[in-house]
């Protein structure tokens, strides 16, 4: 499998290693949400036979499919579009905050993942609290840190700033969407959402 973009680092990537450790052991399927230059459905698709990855710029896919095979590509909005099917990964990893109606877009995520599938969101949010304030202090220093040691590269998929929810607010509509999901913060600015979908039981 290509790997046009061998060690590369950014705050993206750094976390792709977040989303690889919950993969289930007995997953097949993955779709990547969102997946810009699609460096984590090639991660995904090393791990797992079957991955999709979808995104609404045509222009960005198609350098990601021209660089990584094995993988199905499909331009089009993931909240509107019929993939006929869940998946046992589903994983968005800067995404998020693409999305105004977050409590709509995480809904949309997790009617994507099959029963006994995990959903992991890696995301970033707007900072209102001092503790956030803090943990973008610490997230500064991290950069610097990084970005002088390690192959630091900028992407080339559409960005939007600030973020529409702030990080409470993301925490707070997990909550009601999605009961039970593990909530983990972050420096270089990223939080983590991590929910599991109930087996299916007996007679469903």
């Amino acid at each position: 499998m290509a790997r046009q973009y061998g060690a590369l680092w950014n705050h993206n990537i750094h976390f792709h290693r977040v989303v690889l450790e919950a993969i289930p052991d007995a997953a097949i399927s993955a779709l990547d949400v969102g997946t810009g230059n699609g460096l984590l459905a090639r991660d995904l698709r090393e791990r797992l036979p079957d991955v999709t990855a979808v995104d609404v710029d045509a222009t960005t896919l198609a350098a990601a499919q021209e660089a990584h095979s094995g993988i199905d590509w499909v331009v089009a909005d993931a909240m509107t579009y019929d993939f006929g099917r869940t998946f046992d990964v589903v994983a968005s990893v800067a995404t998020m905050h693409h999305f105004d109606d977050l409590e709509r877009a995480l809904g949309r995520l997790k009617e994507l993942t099959a029963p006994g599938g995990i959903l992991v969101v890696v995301g970033l949010a707007r900072a209102t609290t001092p503790a956030d304030y803090a943990w973008g202090l610490l997230g500064a220093v991290q950069h610097q840190r990084y970005s002088r040691t390690r192959n630091f590269w900028q992407h080339t998929a559409p960005t939007k700033w600030p973020p529409p929810h702030s990080y409470t607010e993301v925490r707070e509509c997990a909550a009601r969407v999605l009961p039970g999901a593990r909530w983990q913060r972050f420096a270089l600015w990223r939080y983590c959402l991590t929910w599991r979908q109930p087996p299916l039981t007996l007679g469903e």
